[in-house]
């Protein structure tokens, strides 16, 4: 059996993942949990084989952070990062040693028994990129990686002095950026692009790791 922990904080899409497992008879659903950090306990005393890990869990909980620790402990462990964030930072860490692959949550869930089946067999399984939304005349594709540094900083509330010296640009630079943006997507104005990029999870800041 594939000894498997489930954490999301949404129970409906916890009890359909658990379900879809559950039908399976290779897997066992030993807990599904809301708290990335919770899990990590439950991953050593239980000798989980899989881990299917949301992002954004319980307390602002990072399930980035959650899967890197319960991979470096257990070498053993798969962990599947299950998100709707297209936040592009996500992708980047999990790559970079947080999960073995990661599946997007708009995506069909027969889509993500093909990734955990890769996964299992000893594949890495990522998209190229991040899912593109609608940021109402643009696409988040549109926006450049820098452009998405300069959000990043600003949703922080950074002033345009800080985010300069952050990035090496000048306060003219970070100024011109955001102006782009506001006028590309058609925008009244920088706040309401925030709360567009915030709201389309474009830009997480509020994970605890």
């Amino acid at each position: 059996m594939i000894k498997t922990v489930i954490i999301e904080d949404n129970l409906f899409m916890q009890n359909h993942l658990t379900g879809m497992l559950s039908a399976d008879e290779r897997f066992l659903v030993v807990s599904a949990v809301r708290d990335a950090f919770e899990a990590e306990e439950i991953c050593v005393s239980e000798n989980i084989d899989l881990v299917l890990m949301d992002v954004q869990t319980l307390h602002n909980h990072s399930g980035i952070a959650a899967g890197k620790r319960i991979k470096e402990s257990r070498k053993g462990t798969k962990v599947v990062i299950v998100t709707s964030l297209i936040d592009p930072d996500v992708l980047e860490k999990a790559k970079l040693g947080a999960a073995d692959s990661l599946w997007y949550k708009d995506h069909g869930t027969s889509e993500l028994m093909e990734v955990i089946n890769r996964t299992l067999n000893g594949e890495k399984v990522f998209p190229n990129v991040s899912p593109s939304v609608e940021l109402k005349d643009m696409l988040s594709s549109d926006i450049t990686p820098r452009q998405i540094d300069i959000l990043r900083r600003f949703v922080k509330g950074m002033t345009y002095d800080e985010i300069a010296a952050d990035l090496n640009l000048s306060k003219n630079g970070v100024r011109w950026n955001l102006d782009q943006l506001v006028e590309k997507g058609g925008f009244q104005n920088k706040h309401e692009l925030l709360a567009a990029v915030i709201e389309n999870k474009l830009i997480v800041t509020t994970l605890e790791e």
